[in-house]
């Protein structure tokens, strides 16, 4: 019994912070369990897993900037008309300009940068709200690419295309897997054991128990087996094929954010203004900073999102961007953030976005017309947060509580002996 409870203390919302997305990561092995099952398999085949990645990193991308900008109190409708305009401005200059393609996606970022900058000063400057910001920024970025792309495709130049639909080179003598795929496996393995044994030893350095042993050696095993098993998948595609150069993209950025949320003071003070905007000013946060920042991110990123689109697309058309910006949200939302702000994590929200690919995914494998995807993700969305929302409120398990135990404002703390001694005077004086 005892090892029990200290499976469900550690394992889920446990005492290290890793600890606290297993229960959202169980959901989508639960999901990818039910369609491999469903689809005779057809689910996990390497094909399908780098085509399910590449289809889905440019929302996994965006979901990273709307997770800081919805745990800073805002919403961005804007996402899909940013990189809508983005990749028809890209596509034309280096069609028209012959600009060469690496200068083409600096190009792309500094629009994004410019974007976010325009709505980034409405909302932290002049105080209009992010919704209204970024709702006419959705109008009038899609109808710039209308406008600027006259309802045209055009066609972008085959290097560029690599950071959409490029692979992995083939190295090494022949294995019968792509060998950089392999490595980039062992490298993610030895990456997550390192960081478990630190976070034991920063533990025990701060004079804390660590979770047991054999808990941090089966946490272990769940993530270096996953990520073995999905390293040989993607290895082992089609001659030509291997983990998609947009997947490393999306892995560098999740890195990068996810060390920035968590261990900077620029990402804590983004939580803090989610928070309690106010708290957050008076204790000497610049609160018009964060806001421009959280907005720019998220058009530079949308930026980002939108060339990967059009680079895999091999051309930039007047449809790209339809429908991202709730794409993003729901990830995002599914992922743990809260509605109120103050309340997510990176690593929750690309889990999310997972959630919704797979799903997105799985019913396509089964013939399901895209009329009735949209109605079941919509269905699956609103089902999954109310029923963790009544969860945690009957006292059950709850996934997107256990993801969010760290930030809650209202959860219980054990006042000092001091801290009571204090607050009696308090009371004595008030209730006279």
């Amino acid at each position: 019994m005892s090892r029990i409870k200290d499976l469900q203390k550690n394992l889920f919302g446990g005492t290290t912070s890793n600890a606290r997305q297993f229960g959202m990561i169980f959901t989508l092995v639960a999901i990818v369990v039910l369609f491999q099952i469903w689809t005779d398999g057809l689910t996990l085949r390497s094909d399908n897993l780098i085509a399910l990645f590449q289809q889905n990193s440019y929302i996994l991308i965006l979901a990273i900037g709307m997770l800081m900008v919805i745990v800073a109190g805002h919403i961005d409708l804007s996402v899909g008309s940013v990189a809508a305009i983005t990749g028809i401005l890209v596509a034309k200059a280096m069609a028209e300009w012959s600009l060469p393609w690496p200068v083409a996606i600096l190009y792309g970022l500094a629009i994004g940068a410019v974007i976010g900058a325009w709505q980034g000063f409405w909302v932290a400057y002049i105080g209009v709200p992010a919704f209204i910001v970024t709702l006419a920024g959705m109008l009038l970025f899609r109808g710039g690419n209308q406008f600027i792309g006259d309802a045209n495709t055009i066609s972008v130049p085959e290097g560029f295309r690599v950071i959409g639909s490029g692979f992995l080179p083939e190295v090494g003598p022949s294995t019968g897997y792509n060998n950089l795929t392999l490595l980039l496996g062992l490298a993610a393995c030895a990456a997550v054991v390192w960081r478990e044994f630190q976070a034991r030893k920063t533990r025990r350095e701060m004079d804390a128990d660590p979770a047991p042993m054999w808990i941090s050696v089966l946490r272990l095993a769940v993530m270096v087996g996953a990520i073995v098993f999905a390293s040989l998948r993607f290895a082992s595609g089609r001659v030509g094929t291997s983990f998609p150069v947009s997947g490393i993209i999306l892995v560098a950025l999740i890195l990068v954010y996810s060390f920035y949320t968590r261990n900077t003071a620029g990402g804590r003070h983004i939580y803090a203004v989610g928070g309690n905007s106010r708290a957050a000013e008076l204790s000497g946060v610049k609160l018009k900073r964060v806001n421009f920042f959280v907005m720019m991110n998220m058009s530079v990123l949308a930026a980002l999102a939108g060339m990967i689109f059009v680079a895999r697309s091999a051309a930039s058309g007047p449809q790209d961007g339809n429908g991202w910006e709730l794409d993003a949200i729901a990830a995002v939302f599914i992922g743990g953030a809260a509605v109120a702000g103050g309340i997510g994590t990176i690593s929750g929200s690309i889990v999310g976005g997972l959630v919704m690919a797979v799903l997105n995914n799985g019913l396509q494998l089964k013939g399901v017309g895209s009329d009735q995807v949209q109605i079941i993700k919509g269905l699956v969305l609103l089902l999954a947060v109310a029923l963790d929302v009544y969860n945690k409120k009957q006292g059950r398990f709850s996934i997107i509580g256990s993801l969010t135990r760290s930030f809650r404002r209202d959860a219980p703390s054990t006042p000092s002996s001091a801290s009571e001694a204090e607050r009696e005077p308090a009371k004595t004086a008030v209730s006279g």
